[in-house]
């Protein structure tokens, strides 16, 4: 399986800079499209994706979670219309997803995190530490397919859950990634 964008800077309506519209409570929530290709349609029915900050373990503790999302079936995919090989997501399909796709499940952004707006001092500097530079850093796409779908995952499931439920799904999943960049 590989995964495509046509960038490798996130452009800025799907981030930190994106106007006013793109926006909620000051945070992007506009998710960029992609391209999932070159991936078994006779074994890949299902596909779960996150959508991951690493640079943000210095600045909060811990691994940012911008999107997950698992049990979204190929079928109800829509093919590239410039390339029948590739399924096409669109932007803003993590908003949008719930609604059009109702069996697939859509996982917590660490915006639900017990960390995130803490005031307390002491827990600010140990989980939050510094505030994040305004520069460009790195992210992390990764996408896994399955033949079925992942058991046992209820609406705003965590990360961890959604990794273990692929390690433990009984098959090998085939799996792609994307290294982006973009603005804190």
């Amino acid at each position: 399986m590989r995964i495509t964008a046509d960038f490798t800077v996130i452009p800025d309506v799907f981030a930190k800079a994106a106007d006013p519209e793109y926006k909620t409570a000051g945070t992007p929530v506009v998710s960029f499209p992609f391209y999932i290709e070159d991936f078994d349609k006779s074994r890949i029915r299902y596909l779960h994706w996150e959508f991951l900050d690493p640079d943000s373990i210095p600045v909060c503790g811990f691994e940012w979670i911008h999107w997950s999302v698992a049990n979204l079936p190929v079928d109800a995919l829509m093919f590239d219309f410039n390339d029948s090989r590739a399924l096409q997501i669109p932007p803003d399909f993590s908003r949008q997803m719930p609604a059009m796709i109702p069996e697939a499940v859509q996982g917590r952004t660490s915006a639900a995190s017990r960390f995130v707006g803490e005031t307390d001092p002491a827990v600010t500097m140990r989980y939050n530490g510094p505030n994040p530079p305004d520069k460009d850093h790195e992210y992390y796409l990764h996408v896994w397919g399955t033949a079925k779908p992942l058991p046992g995952l209820n609406q705003g499931f965590w990360l961890n859950e959604l990794q273990h439920a692929i390690r433990d799904c009984g098959e090998t999943p085939d799996q792609g990634g994307i290294f982006l960049t973009g603005r804190a």
